[in-house]
This record gives C-alpha cells, structure tokens and sequence, in this order.
C-alpha cells in the first residue's frame, strides 16, 4: 500500500492499489477480497464481482471488514473513490465517488454497475493486460469531536447490508434529494414517489423529524419497495427471505403506516413456501403425465397384440379345414394283418 496518509482532527486520507495478477483463475468465484489495509484503526479492503453481482458488469465495492466491531451507534463517514485503472490508455481509466456511513450493519458499499463486464474483459480495452487488472481505493474519513456518533436516536440496525450477498439487491451511490427531507439514492426516487403520493402520511410523518432522521427512515423504505421491485418469484429462497425480513424489520422502527404494504411483504416471505408446494405439484403432475403416457403405450401395444392374437387365430382355423391330427408316436406300419 502506498504511504500516502495524512491526518488531522478532522480527516484522515489514504489510497490503496491492488494489482490482482493471473486474473482468469479468479474468473469463477463469485466474489474476491484484495489484502486488507487499515486507516483510523480500522481495517479495510476492496471487494469485487468478478462476473457481476447478479447483473453483467464488474461489481466493485470498498468493504470496511473491521468495522463490525464498532460500539452501538458509531460509524464513519467515508468519502471514496474506486479506480479501474487502464493499463494502455490512462485516460480511459474508470472511476466513480461516492459517500456513504459505514457502520457495523453498513459495512460494504460501492457499485454493482461498475462497467459492462464485455467492456472490462476486452483485453483490447486495456483494463486487463497480460492477465493483471488494477484496482485502486481512495479512501477520506471525515472525523468529528464525537467521532460521528449517530444523532436523533436513529438506531444503527436500520441499516441494510448493501451489497447484494444473496443476489436480491443493489448498492447505487448516488444519492439526489427527495422532496426536501433529505438525500436518497436515486433509485428508491421513482418508487418513493409512488408510493408518497398515494400515501400521504408517509412524508407527513417526516416534517418534524430531523433531516437525518427522514433519511435513514426513507432509504429504508426505497429499499423495501425496491425489493420487492426488482425480486423475482422465482428467486424467494431462504436467503431471500431471510434478507426482505431484515429489512422489513429495520423499516417497522420508523413507525410509517404501512398497512398497505404488509400484505405484499408476507406474500413475498411466503413465496418460499409457495414455490416449494408449487414445485412439489410440478413434480406429481409431472409423474402422472409420465404414467399417463405409459399407461397409453402399453394399452396401444395390447391392443396391437389383440389384433395380431386375432389374426392368428384365423389362420389357425383355416389351416385346421380338413386337417385331422395323428398321433405322431404311433408306429407307421406296413399293411401287414
């Protein structure tokens, strides 16, 4: 890591590059970690998809894998950068920003849509060269008197895990504003306002609580919606299910009127069940048609053999016409008395 740290009461920089060699034998794991690094006493590392989390691009991500030990209700505020580097033309060479409060539920976050995964692993492009790709962190943790202890009593398990770990969701990063109630990610936006207009009480809720508050509260909410959005049926496994109940859970603290999503959230946890009975009914239709089918061949290869059994008889009545049976161990003779 290069030595690049500097500090102060109110922040601390540093920058970590990680050279990820023989690359194509990392291709088929799901997701691979760089070598830790620690800045503010904490450890940190990057984290990427190198076939796309659950999308077809490269998912690149700065996980703080030493912050699930912060005490209740700390975190750290990170500004950061996550640089792809081209190796041919460094003017081509990807990178996106964005912020986010890291905290002990809220660990990782980054982008899922990095860049086209046909694009990245083009070795003409130049962000793989002789098998090596370059992935660089800067990372800028702003301090304050109280370590930024959280305020308004907002309770640190209303955060999400934003990387999708069981392939449900997606971490975005660019956050625009909302109505005035503060910053949200720009994908909840379109859904938060569907369902504002048509529940009122949703931002009424909001108007006499802190801008940090209405955040917390409202990212929770796009991120129920966009859940339940994006999810297939299909895909309601264990996991699934497991993470819509966490975050269902995180919503429920901010205490919204949400009698009219409730149905749709335990129709979704009960997906699971649905799927399985469904599949065990596919399977048992499946095992009558198939002996459906075989009770039809059998039936048509009897009737076959009743027709051929029929004509046999026929020609054994014909060649019977005039045919007398001898016994056949009598002696033959020879016209004697």
């Amino acid at each position: 890591m290069e030595d690049q740290s500097t500090s102060s009461k109110e922040r601390i920089e540093d920058k970590f590059r990680w050279t990820i060699e023989n690359f194509s034998k990392f291709e088929s794991k799901k997701k691979l970690y760089s070598e830790s690094f620690f800045l503010d006493g904490h450890s940190w590392r990057i984290l990427i998809f190198p076939k796309g989390n659950a999308v077809k691009y490269l998912s690149v991500y700065l996980d703080g894998e030493g912050l699930a030990n912060l005490p209740y209700g700390w975190s750290k505020f990170a500004n950061f950068k996550l640089t792809l580097i081209n190796q041919v033309n460094t003017t081509m060479t990807k990178a996106k920003e964005c912020e986010h409060e890291f905290n002990a539920r809220e660990s990782d976050w980054g982008f899922t849509t990095f860049i086209p995964l046909d694009e990245f692993e083009d070795s003409s492009n130049g962000f793989i060269v002789n098998d090596t790709c370059i992935i660089e962190a800067e990372i800028c943790i702003k301090k304050s008197e109280d370590e930024n202890q959280v305020d308004d009593a907002v309770p640190t398990q209303v955060c999400a895990e934003p990387i999708n770990h069981s392939d449900n969701t997606t971490s975005f990063g660019e956050l625009v504003d909302f109505r005035g109630l503060g910053k949200i990610e720009k994908a909840f936006v379109p859904l938060l306002e569907e369902v504002c207009s048509l529940h009122p009480s949703l931002i009424d809720s909001q108007q006499k609580r802190s801008r940090r508050f209405a955040e917390w509260a409202l990212t929770a909410l796009g991120r129920v919606l966009h859940f339940l959005k994006v999810q297939k049926a299909k895909d309601m496994n264990d996991e699934a299910c497991n993470h819509l109940q966490i975050l269902w859970e995180e919503l429920e603290i901010f205490k919204f009127d949400l009698t009219w999503l409730e149905p749709h959230v335990q129709s979704a946890l009960g997906m699971k069940s649905y799927i399985e009975k469904a599949l065990e009914v596919k399977m048992m239709k499946e095992h009558v048609t198939a002996l459906e089918m075989e009770t039809k061949r059998l039936k048509a290869k009897i009737a076959a053999s009743e027709v051929d059994l029929e004509m046999a008889r026929r020609d054994l009545a014909k060649a019977e016409e005039g045919f007398k049976e001898l016994d056949l161990d009598a002696e033959l003779g020879y016209g004697g008395p």
